[in-house]
């Protein structure tokens, strides 16, 4: 049962933060998890503060997350994405290496923003692992594609209905 989200981010410090399991197919992980910030973050675009909530969706095969953010009363804030390597679990862990690239788009998909690429060509990640980098902004561009789709990022999070 996986309990927490370890974020790696080196070289910075790594995040760790609570979550609760809510669908995990062997292939997508989703958790929800408030918003572990330990104070409000005024993005400029989107403010994080306490009571949001993040449901959080991974892979095991794919190079992003996305994580749906809703304020404290439910209303749909947007869609961060983190640009990672595929998702792991690791006892009751879920670890996902971020790699400094990152999309938001807003709720009414009228914002679409690509974010922290000079971050990401500050890292060297071009240099140590080229395959890696490459994959990075192959992840970044499909999602910008999906984001500019109508309805695109609602089919790629919808979750199976039990039967």
């Amino acid at each position: 049962m996986i309990t927490t989200v370890r974020l790696v981010k080196a070289p910075r410090p790594e995040t760790r933060y609570p979550a609760t399991l809510v669908h995990d197919d062997g292939t997508r992980i989703v958790v929800r998890a408030p918003w572990a910030g330990a104070a409000a973050r005024d993005f400029g675009f989107v403010r994080f503060e306490e009571g949001d909530v993040f449901t959080e969706h991974y892979w095991r095969d794919r190079w992003y997350s996305v994580k749906e953010v809703r304020g404290a009363r439910g209303t749909l804030k947007g869609w961060y994405c983190d640009i990672t390597r595929p998702a792991r679990v690791e006892d009751g862990t879920l670890v996902v290496t971020d790699l400094d690239l990152d999309l938001w788009r807003s709720a009414d998909g009228t914002a679409v923003l690509r974010l922290d690429e000079d971050e990401f060509a500050e890292s060297g990640l071009a240099e140590r692992d080229p395959v890696a980098a490459a994959r990075a902004v192959a992840a970044l561009d499909e999602l910008e594609d999906l984001a500019r789709t109508a309805g695109g990022f609602e089919e790629l999070l919808r979750l199976p209905v039990a039967g």
